[in-house]
């Protein structure tokens, strides 16, 4: 009895470590975690953070969707961070793999928590607590708990100021984000998505809110919602322009279809709730209300770089 006990333990504690599945947050607080050297960075706010730390050196591949800074579009690229390959990330020979929470397929991913190299995914969130837990996640991971602490207490303070100064601007437009376009149909951002938290914290209505997830608009509801701006993403792989959208039946004669009210920023930069989140609100906020002003939120060394 005393062996079969003894045996149950052992396995409990192969369960429940970090050695048996894939750590996350503090549960990555290992040795071989804080020494890795060669990180390989699955998300984009989880590259931005890496580098925002100083750790961009050891950073040695990323994803697709890590575009900023301009130094992490140099690191090899191991695709894209929903259909990677075990192969492709492990050829790169990391000691350390930290992926966005959505990383997968999850086959891929059970390869990759079954080899020699620690897996650490990293909580996602939408709001200024979910950027924070990602700090805090990557710098536990990469043994940089003192850097973590002072890049989050950094943002805290950014991200009070441009809740503060979104607040002092009282109108709340009505805006609709559109993640793509084909055959005379938007996709576009309802509920519970990155996008209407992101026009959320720029004080704006989500016109399109009835919606659930990214959908297909119909015509005549995102017509009746009669939205005073549109938003897309900039930037390689978008082509999306006013016109284009302007011509579709679901905005055609909207307000913003009127005022020509057309607000493109990086993919990266608007929906990707990283350490920029904070500047990206601000932008998104005047780019909504044309003519206001907010007071410039403080230089950043890791916010400061110019966007692809």
């Amino acid at each position: 009895m005393r062996e079969v006990r003894i045996v149950f333990i052992l396995a409990l504690i192969l369960v429940l470590s970090p050695i048996g599945r894939g750590a996350t947050g503090a549960e990555a607080r290992s040795p071989e975690a804080a020494q890795a050297r060669r990180i390989v960075s699955i998300g984009g706010a989880v590259t931005e953070i890496l580098f925002a730390l100083g750790l961009g050196d050891r950073v040695i591949a990323v994803d697709q969707t890590s575009t900023y800074p301009a130094a992490a579009r140099a690191r090899p690229n191991v695709g894209y961070a929903r259909t990677l390959t075990p192969e492709g990330v492990l050829s790169v020979g990391p000691d350390l793999i930290l992926a966005i929470e959505g990383s997968g397929p999850p086959e891929a991913l059970a390869v990759l928590k079954s080899a020699a190299v620690p897996v650490v995914m990293i909580p996602d969130g939408h709001d200024a607590a979910g950027v924070i837990r990602k700090v805090e996640a990557v710098a536990a991971a990469a043994g940089a708990d003192e850097a973590g602490a002072r890049l989050a207490s950094a943002l805290k303070a950014d991200f009070a100021q441009v809740a503060d100064e979104v607040a002092s601007l009282h109108s709340r437009p009505r805006a609709a984000f559109v993640l793509s376009a084909s055959g005379g149909t938007a996709v576009v951002g309802g509920a519970d998505t990155s996008a209407d938290a992101m026009l959320r914290l720029a004080g704006a209505q989500n016109a399109l809110s009835a919606i659930k997830g990214y959908k297909p608009a119909v015509d005549e509801a995102a017509f009746a919602a009669d939205p005073e701006a549109v938003v897309v993403m900039s930037g390689a792989g978008q082509a999306l322009t006013a016109p284009m959208i302007f011509a579709l039946p679901a905005f055609k004669g909207t307000h913003a279809a009127r005022e020509n009210r057309f607000i493109a920023l990086p993919g990266s930069y608007l929906l990707g709730f990283g350490p920029r989140t904070p500047q990206a609100i601000r932008d998104l906020a005047l780019a909504l209300r044309p003519g206001s002003t907010l007071a410039p939120l403080p230089p950043r060394p890791w916010a400061d770089e110019a966007m692809p």
